[in-house]
């Protein structure tokens, strides 16, 4: 086994053990690959990460290995990384960490974690999100590029709406938006704006996009996947690895650039070139943050004029005032006749 090396990530030495490890087979990058990525894009993951309860997505082997989420603080976390104890639907709880400098991300890779999934809250207010994410979601028969077209007329409507966007690659076939919000509104109220959003796209581009819940009723469109906005659901962060064969990364990127990206084009070493001659360019979602007046307006907009209520959960989420029920369609009984 390799001798552990020590990497200087801002003021901390963190030390980095058995670094060549190969996680990635295909191109044969290590665990130092990784661990250097992070170290290079530390103030950018770390602007999506700060303060935030975080699940570590781990592969202590790589990509070839077992996986596992972590939710939980791990038993050695050091004491100069904060935490933030989070509530599960089921009213448990745990306490997650919360990274406030990039060497929690180097400290935590040195685990095997390669992503990072943190909540849309911060550890001084847990029950008030302040980001909405849109997820948007390719099913079979479809791709990036319509992802990319839904992405593009969401854009759109969110300005319509007093909202501003700002887009990522998955790392995958996917498209995210993250919307800064003022931490007024509880999960259940954002998640009814991302509903509201979510079937006005649909109306938009019926052909293309859906929002049903329900795997048989999606057809070969592009998902905006609602309940990412429910209690303990969470989305990568930007720039977070995924587990991918050539180590794609979620890329943040410009609107008049999502056309013409493609997510194979970011990687643990291209991402790393382009970190240094373009930086974060989603470094200014700290300075704003919009209100969903509007959008829940259009929710009840929804309920008062067409009877649109709530969607199902997902199916680990207690059952919530006023949610249809949790059956599929092809499975659920015929009422007599």
């Amino acid at each position: 086994m390799a001798e552990a090396v020590q990497l200087t990530v801002g003021e901390r030495t963190v030390r980095l053990s058995n670094p060549g490890k190969v996680y990635f087979p295909e191109p044969g990058w290590t665990k130092l690959d990784v661990a250097q990525y992070y170290t290079v894009v530390g103030e950018g993951i770390l602007r999506a990460l700060r303060d935030r309860p975080t699940t570590l997505e781990r592969y202590p082997d790589g990509v070839t290995g077992e996986s596992f989420f972590q939710k939980r603080a791990p038993a050695n976390l050091p004491d100069w990384i904060p935490t933030g104890r989070i509530r599960f639907p089921s009213g448990r709880h745990a306490d997650e960490l919360c990274p406030t400098e990039p060497a929690a991300v180097v400290w935590a890779a040195n685990l095997g974690c390669l992503t990072f999934h943190p909540w849309p809250v911060r550890r001084s207010d847990l029950d008030h999100p302040d980001e909405l994410r849109i997820d948007l979601d390719p099913q079979p028969g479809t791709d990036y590029t319509d992802a990319v077209r839904a992405a593009e007329e969401l854009h759109g409507l969110l300005d319509e709406l007093g909202l501003r966007g700002w887009p990522k690659t998955s790392g995958g076939r996917g498209v995210h938006v993250f919307v800064p919000i003022a931490a007024e509104w509880t999960f259940v109220q954002v998640r009814r704006a991302a509903i509201a959003i979510a079937r006005e796209l649909e109306r938009r581009m019926p052909d293309q996009v859906t929002s049903s819940w329900w795997k048989e009723e999606r057809g070969a469109k592009i998902f905006v996947d609602y309940n990412q906005t429910a209690r303990d659901r969470t989305i990568a962060c930007a720039y977070s690895v995924r587990p991918t064969p050539n180590a794609t990364v979620s890329a943040p990127l410009r609107w008049e650039e999502l056309r013409d990206a493609r997510p194979q084009d970011f990687d643990l070493m291209t991402m790393q070139q382009r970190y240094a001659e373009v930086g974060d360019v989603h470094a200014d979602m700290d300075h704003h943050s919009y209100r969903l007046d509007q959008a829940l307006e259009l929710a009840a907009r929804d309920e008062r004029e067409h009877g649109l209520g709530d969607l199902p959960y997902p199916p680990d989420h207690p059952k919530m005032e006023g949610e249809p029920r949790r059956v599929q369609p092809s499975r659920a009984k015929r009422r007599p006749s």
